[in-house]
């Protein structure tokens, strides 16, 4: 008789998981308010790393050098100053990997959120919260001495930085030289099976 009693108890507890599983959808949707979760580059909505999201470009963060190590090594270094709940600088942060793209053997290229940056503390010229001027995004463009060579708020054109590390890397102006094009998405994944 005992033996009954547990087999039809235990006959019971994959139904009591249903129900209890049923409990708890039905209870998320009661108390959730029926809104989904919604990414958007026009708004200032924090949607996670904007780099990873928006630029498709997770290794510019957390970035390999700090600024005084860059300026150390006297490697040519670009600052893009952002903050991930920013419309401007999720439209921007594309610009940023694209720069990458180029320069990223060559030259330092460091995000920095300035959310990190903190407010009424004093810096010295290899933190990156001196070179901050209050508004985002920002860039920043260093040479291999470590001078500022170019120090610019908001949207900066590609060509505007492309043009000072033609600079700095004594690089033919791009009127001069041929004009880089990226390649096709094909193009590239054609060249890996071969």
């Amino acid at each position: 008789m005992n033996g009954i009693k547990w087999r039809f108890l235990l006959n019971l507890i994959p139904n009591w998981r249903r129900l209890f599983s049923l409990f708890l959808l039905l209870t998320c949707l009661l108390f959730s308010n029926g809104q989904s979760a919604s990414a958007g580059i026009d708004d200032d909505r924090y949607d996670g790393n904007i780099f990873v999201v928006y630029a498709g470009n997770g290794s510019l963060v957390p970035p390999k050098l700090n600024l005084a190590k860059a300026l150390a090594e006297h490697k040519p270094t670009l600052l893009a100053f952002y903050l991930d709940d920013s419309s401007d600088c999720k439209k921007y942060a594309i610009f940023v990997s694209t720069i990458q793209e180029y320069y990223g053997r060559v030259a330092e290229i460091i995000p920095v959120n300035v959310d990190s940056i903190l407010d009424g503390k004093t810096y010295n010229s290899t933190e990156p919260g001196y070179y901050y001027s209050g508004v985002v995004p920002q860039v920043v463009v260093f040479n291999q001495s470590g001078e500022v060579v170019l120090n610019q708020k908001g949207q900066v054109p590609f060509e505007k930085i492309d043009d000072k590390f033609r600079q700095v890397f004594d690089l033919l102006p791009r009127t001069e030289s041929v004009p880089l094009k990226r390649r096709a998405f094909n193009e590239l994944n054609s060249e890996l099976t071969r």
